[in-house]
């Protein structure tokens, strides 16, 4: 990716590889369990309480020889963890300590609120906070005619200084009179509500695959080419649509949680609050 910035991969290479040798569990050959599922759980207590997520483990190889067993065995419970998203295999590097993926149940929450209920930092870098008159691709959006004003704010989104998503929002500006003569509001969703009485009730999304742009790759840390999740949605207060916002985000950082129900069916549990924006 010449001339882009590093990507998250790049930086995890930096993170000292684990040593076999630290590796503490021994495989009981007396035993009923199978022995690479004895080593595949040793190789997992070590992944999850010594080892940083991005890190590489040992070798094949070297675990072979460490624990005194057949390459093809410790190819068995190595892959076993890579199918539990415990490890990740990148061609041409080696086997990673892999990231935990956040669940993403999409619901109109504060993206600050959500990173902080995980026990991450969350932080915001506006990349433009602006009036622009609306395209004909935001006019149809937004249901307003093409060239009304819209104000545009851009936002690369991160948690722990690790960006997880860049976010754009559109919204009609004769809704927001006054909002650009002060600086870009840290959460949208408070400023819509306190000053403008604007409290979104529903919205209408739509997710879908997509690959990393060169300027969104560069934003996100990721190579171009990446697949990322793209998440269209449609706000509203009552039956008019006030926002209209393109998010996308890391497909390595996330994955989506839709809670299913039959009509007419109550649920028998309450689903927890995850998610973003705002």
């Amino acid at each position: 990716m010449t001339g882009l910035a590093r990507t998250s991969r790049d930086r995890e290479t930096d993170i000292p590889p684990a040593a076999a040798a630290s590796i503490t569990g021994t495989i009981d050959r007396t035993g009923g369990t199978a022995i690479y599922a004895q080593l595949r759980d040793i190789l997992r207590a070590f992944a999850e309480r010594e080892c940083e997520p991005g890190q590489s483990i040992p070798s094949e190889r070297e675990l072979s020889e460490h624990f005194g067993l057949a390459r093809m065995t410790v190819r068995q419970a190595v892959d076993a963890l890579v199918n539990e998203q415990v490890l990740e295999r990148i061609v041409g590097l080696g086997t990673f300590v892999a990231h935990r993926k956040m669940d993403l149940q999409v619901k109109l929450t504060s993206y600050s609120e959500e990173m902080q209920r995980r026990g991450m930092v969350p932080a915001a870098h506006v990349l433009s906070f602006e009036q622009i008159n609306a395209s004909a691709l935001l006019a149809r959006e937004l249901h307003i005619n093409e060239g009304q004003p819209v104000v545009r704010f851009r936002r690369q989104l991160l948690a722990d200084g690790e960006p997880m998503s860049v976010d754009e929002n559109f919204i009609p500006a004769w809704r927001v009179p006054g909002i650009l003569d002060d600086p870009p509001p840290t959460s949208l969703y408070n400023v819509l509500s306190e000053r403008f009485g604007l409290v979104m009730e529903w919205g209408e999304d739509m997710i879908e695959a997509t690959a990393a742009s060169p300027s969104i790759a560069r934003l996100l840390n990721v190579e171009m080419g990446a697949p990322l999740l793209r998440i269209s949605r449609h706000a509203y207060v009552s039956r008019a649509m006030v926002d209209y916002s393109v998010s996308y985000y890391r497909a390595d950082r996330y994955k989506l949680w839709v809670p299913l129900q039959r009509p007419g069916v109550r649920s028998p549990r309450a689903y927890s609050a995850h998610r973003r924006t705002g």
